[in-house]
């Protein structure tokens, strides 16, 4: 987290939660998870509750565009890889000007605005997280996109659309918050036009994570706490349920397999970076120290500390995830609607 971000929280920007009611949503929100003996079948009971306590929560120590990634080229900065990891999806769905395209959990637009720039297409951003569209609005103006891109506020498990609605549907990173892939993955396909495409990154285990051996349970429980999931799925529990849900497949592969740098690399503390100096393991400590020292002199609110270390243990969670290769966050597929799809 920025300096910058640290001041946000204090002074009570980035969500919609007021300052005194910062720590009661933080305890909520731990007691979802495995640290605090949550169950997986109760957060996803309560997936819509714990996924906007997440990011009314979080905003102040996240980047603008949030924590998308990606796979890294040698000599290219995390920047420009995740431009081109979105440029790479808007060539896979075949974007053309004039298409209607729906981005799925959009977040606040960062993706939505480089592809519809990119693409020349329009881009409805669904999402469910109300400060999140405010502040989306408010980029898209800046970036005049705000005439040709706008926000649903929608469950994407209940989306407020007409059948074969859209040319094109894209979710990044997002999907992965769903209680069901394919409860999800079926309302992505009714809203889709016969022939058109789904395409989307994932968060999943890999074939290498064993749900019996502890160390990779804890890694596990460190990605959902620290990133707002029920449940992390495994790629091939994705592949079943676009099935399921009518999709045919025409590719699917997890991406990280042949990446020249390892795509944890950013979130590495000990890989020093000054693109990326609040993430080393000098910055972490700057952030943490900051924080608490904020939140003992009353200027952050109660809470802020518990929300650094719930974001801390998700980047240690990634980054050992990556290493011994039980999770990715670059499952990949491009699925088409069936012209004679009518499920």
């Amino acid at each position: 987290m920025s300096k910058a971000g640290a001041f946000d929280l204090a002074s009570g920007l980035g969500g919609k939660i007021d300052k005194t009611e910062v720590l009661s949503a933080v305890e909520k929100y731990e007691k979802y998870h495995v640290f605090y003996g949550g169950e997986e079948e109760e957060r996803k009971a309560n997936y819509t509750d714990m996924v906007n306590k997440y990011y009314d929560l979080v905003p102040a120590f996240m980047s603008l565009d949030g924590v998308n990634l990606s796979i890294l080229l040698p000599g290219e900065s995390l920047k420009e890889s995740i431009k081109r990891h979105e440029h790479f999806l808007a060539l896979q769905l075949g974007l053309k000007p004039g298409h209607k395209v729906l981005d799925v959990g959009c977040g606040i637009g960062g993706p939505l605005r480089e592809i519809a720039q990119f693409s020349s297409t329009s881009i409805t951003g669904l999402n469910n997280n109300e400060y999140q569209i405010s502040r989306g609005k408010e980029l898209n103006r800046i970036a005049g996109v705000e005439k040709t891109c706008d926000f649903v506020k929608a469950d994407f498990m209940k989306m407020p659309f007409s059948d074969n609605t859209f040319d094109a549907v894209y979710a990044i990173e997002a999907t992965c918050h769903a209680p069901d892939a394919y409860g999800c993955y079926k309302e992505i396909y009714r809203v889709l036009k016969p022939g058109q495409c789904f395409a989307a990154y994932k968060w999943c285990m890999t074939d290498a994570f064993d749900p019996n051996n502890p160390e990779h349970q804890k890694i596990k429980a460190e990605i959902e706490i620290g990133d707002g999931l029920p449940d992390i799925r495994m790629t091939r529990q994705c592949l079943e349920a676009l099935k399921q849900a009518g999709f045919e497949v025409i590719w699917e592969k997890d991406l990280v397999i042949d990446s020249p740098v390892p795509w944890y690399l950013p979130l590495d503390k000990n890989h020093f970076s000054l693109s990326s100096f609040r993430l080393t393991a000098l910055g972490r400590f700057f952030t943490r120290n900051m924080v608490k020292a904020l939140e003992f002199v009353g200027f952050a609110p109660k809470g802020s500390q518990r929300v650094q270390d719930f974001l801390e243990k998700a980047a240690e969670g990634l980054v050992e995830g990556g290493r011994k290769e039980i999770f990715t966050p670059m499952y990949f597929f491009l699925a088409p609607k069936p012209l004679s799809g009518s499920r």
